[in-house]
């Protein structure tokens, strides 16, 4: 039997964020669309139903910033060392149309004209801060000076005559008229950094925001200064980004005062005051204004749309991760199927499936936990502190508790019906887990930094040191029994529970490599192990743990693995980037998955159920794969 493609859905991560630093929105010109990076990647999601999404991940270096073409056919993507990429936007392989370099160092903004065929870019160059060029050649249409600093907000005047402004950390802005652009005068108004400068949509005139609090109103045409917003002050706070409402009547603007403001212009007057929480987190560091929505973006990685109606309360929030994310886990409750991810910073993620659950990925910075529906966007999140760091393995038992390991050197358990974090179900360990197991009658293995402990009804009881080899990853048998631990010699050491202690068999079964993930089949007929070595070894477990098979097929190290619940096919993901679901009667039958998440290795995968596979990785992203067969 050969397998079909899998087909694939995606739900993407929220933008990384930093504190002090404005986040920039991109929207395509028909306002269907919104965009933004996190890490090496360029996420494009539609805006009316944002989990439908895109990522382009074609980046070496980690993206700052990305702008669509007015055209809407290309976006211009911009990274850390100056590279800026032109791509299509019409085909899902977007395929690659110029690549630049205007400067040496991160770029911050990207503006293009009306007619899609000039860019402007600012940002940390060395020898300069910005460039203006034709985007078909490269060949410079005007110099970006008048700075001594770095630049962060460039934009151009959508009508005819062309302008251009500037906003840099010398707290001053630039006015350029062009083409060929020429530098014409400085704005000094500002007393701190000038954040975000953007140009009304009919080009009359320009806004100009800073870490002042301040917002000042110009002519577009000749850059005289027609007002201050506010007066004295347009926000307690540092204000990051602004947008123009569609007519160009009204602004927003997102501050770190934990506001965002709707601004009618021509009157000087807030029309809106949206306050967006308490907690440092809900600082407002990036917005857009796309036909009727209205979103920010806080320091939470968080996604708001805010009610024009309700300015206390965002008409939708949009969760999830904003680091790499190290593992996932799913269950079934009532019915109703959910996932589990853990990520770099400590966050864990919480997905509700209906049956026919969407793809989903997380992207958000703190140590809260969530859940939502993929169809729907119901979300909720788990109350409490849970881990202060790199969440690397999660289980969830047969009494509903959802079972993660940390850097933190903790092993929690949390309800996964209660939805609370609970300081009396935390277990410290006395060196750093690595790897968490869960059987039946509340046992847990935890594997650490050179021993093995048992915990039972989430309580430390036995351990083990001085195991003589360095144990990486364990595994329950169904039956309770058995425990399975792969260590860096290339060996799985066999261990029964009995009681409260755990009883070195004194067998091993051999590998091809350094063991880095193993799993029973959910039957407990099977015990799969992958290795460093690019090997996955199957065993019988009937049978003494005699070997059914060694499965070859990946290009580098395997690195976790999971059993299908039809106990026929498992699924293995590497750092060569590619997904394989194996049938263990017939080594030679594979479903290739190459470039599951281009550019990033697969950390985890899990299976919804016998066909639904759920992925993760390190570009923050989950996502879910329909597996058939002939």
């Amino acid at each position: 039997l050969f397998p079909f493609p899998p087909t694939e859905k995606v739900f993407a991560s929220l933008p990384q964020v930093e504190r002090g630093v404005a986040k920039v929105l991109g929207g395509d010109p028909k306002g269907n669309h919104f965009l933004y990076t996190n890490g090496k990647c360029v996420i494009i999601r539609n805006i009316e139903n944002p989990a439908i999404a895109d990522i382009y991940t074609e980046h070496a270096h980690q993206v700052s910033v990305a702008k669509y073409a007015p055209s809407g056919f290309y976006i211009a993507s911009g990274d850390v060392s100056g590279k800026l990429r032109i791509w299509d936007t019409t085909q899902k392989e977007h395929l690659l149309k110029y690549e630049y370099q205007p400067f040496a160092g991160k770029i911050k903004d990207i503006s293009w004209t009306e007619d899609s065929k000039r860019i402007a870019a600012v940002g940390e160059g060395r020898e300069k801060f910005g460039a203006v060029f034709l985007w078909d050649t490269g060949s410079s249409v005007g110099e970006i000076t008048g700075h001594s600093k770095v630049i962060n907000s460039v934009d151009v005047k959508q009508t005819r005559p062309y302008r251009i402004v500037t906003g840099s950390d010398d707290n001053c802005g630039a006015f350029f008229e062009g083409p060929p652009f020429k530098f014409k005068f400085t704005m000094m108004d500002h007393s701190r950094f000038v954040n975000c400068v953007r140009f009304s949509p009919d080009g009359n005139r320009f806004a100009s925001a800073g870490a002042d609090g301040q917002i000042f109103i110009y002519d577009g045409k000749n850059g005289e200064k027609i007002s201050a917003l506010g007066g004295e002050k347009a926000h307690d706070g540092g204000i990051y980004a602004v947008s123009w409402s569609p007519d160009s009547t009204r602004l927003l603007s997102a501050s770190g005062d934990k506001t965002a403001k709707i601004w009618d212009v021509a009157n000087n007057s807030v029309v809106t005051t949206f306050n967006m929480g308490s907690d440092v987190l809900d600082q407002q560091l990036g917005c857009l204004w796309q036909k009727d929505h209205l979103l920010t973006v806080s320091l939470s990685g968080y996604i708001n749309y805010l009610d024009k109606n309700n300015p206390n309360r965002p008409l939708r929030t949009i969760k999830g991760h904003s680091k790499s994310i190290q593992c996932l886990t799913v269950h079934k409750n009532d019915g109703r199927s959910y996932i589990y991810s853990g990520s770099h910073d400590g966050h864990i993620n919480i997905l509700f499936c209906h049956g026919s659950c969407r793809h989903f990925a997380d992207i958000v910075c703190f140590v809260v936990s969530h859940y939502w529906d993929a169809e729907t966007g119901e979300n909720g999140a788990f109350s409490g502190k849970g881990h202060s760091n790199l969440v690397s393995r999660m289980a969830v038992d047969e009494s509903n508790q959802l079972v993660s390991c940390g850097m933190d050197d903790t092993v929690r358990f949390t309800s996964v019906t209660k939805k609370e974090y609970s300081a009396s179900d935390l277990v410290k360990m006395d060196v750093q887990p690595k790897c968490i197991a869960v059987g039946p009658g509340g046992y847990a293995v935890a594997v650490c930094i050179g021993q093995l402990v048992l915990l039972k009804d989430k309580k430390k009881g036995f351990g083990m040191d001085n195991l003589g080899y360095e144990p990486e990853a364990a595994a329950v048998h169904p039956g309770g029994v058995t425990v399975a631990v792969g260590g860096s010699d290339g060996k799985v050491h066999l261990y029964s529970i009995q009681g409260n202690t755990l009883k070195d068999d004194g067998k091993t079964l051999e590998v091809k490599g350094p063991v880095t993930d193993l799993a029973y089949s959910h039957d407990g007929a099977y015990l799969a192990v992958c290795d460093a070595n690019k090997a996955v070894t199957v065993f019988t477990v009937a049978d003494g743990y005699a070997e059914k098979g060694v499965f070859y097929g990946h290009h580098a190290k395997v690195v976790c693995i999971a059993w299908s619940p039809d106990n026929e096919h498992f699924a293995t993901g590497g750092m060569d980037m590619m997904v394989s679901v194996w049938t263990v009667s017939n080594s030679d039958t594979r479903i290739k998955m190459p470039d599951a998440h281009r550019m990033h290795h697969v950390s985890s995968v899990a299976w919804l159920d016998e066909h639904t596979l759920i992925t993760t990785s390190h570009d923050s992203s989950v996502k879910q794969w329909t597996v058939t067969y002939k």
